[in-house]
């Protein structure tokens, strides 16, 4: 194993729990933004909306917990391959690109959230 396929691979999941808990606590205070937006007068469709994104921002943080989870424990199997000397299996490196698909997903449906939850505030506050 070249040690630097075992870097390149923690410095991927580094960084993906960085973005993961960036993400985690833009959407934090989102939640505390919309509830802010509450204490105005609003429509049934924007109380509608309200109630969409507070469902989304719950769900979304768990999605945020879960894959920051899957990428700890793949980081613990890279480390005990690593702690005993040996080389990373096949297993490893395919569960990292399945890792790296469900980050990529992810994020996409964060900026999705996060894009729409925007155009909603703007919307609210003018």
């Amino acid at each position: 194993m070249v040690q630097t396929d075992i870097s390149q691979l923690n410095a991927e999941t580094a960084e993906w729990r960085s973005i993961l808990r960036n993400y985690k606590e833009e959407f934090q205070e989102c939640k505390k933004l919309l509830e802010n937006t509450c204490k105005q007068e609003l429509s049934k469709n924007q109380l509608k909306d309200v109630e969409h994104f507070d469902n989304q921002f719950h769900i979304q943080l768990i999605n945020i917990h879960d894959v920051k989870q899957h990428i700890k424990l793949h980081d613990r199997k890279i480390q005990f391959y690593l702690s005993r000397n040996s080389d990373l299996p096949e297993e490893v490196y395919q569960d990292h690109e399945r890792l790296l698909d469900e980050f990529l997903s992810l994020e996409n449906t964060l900026m999705l959230v996060r894009n729409e939850f925007r155009n909603f505030i703007n919307e609210t506050t003018c």
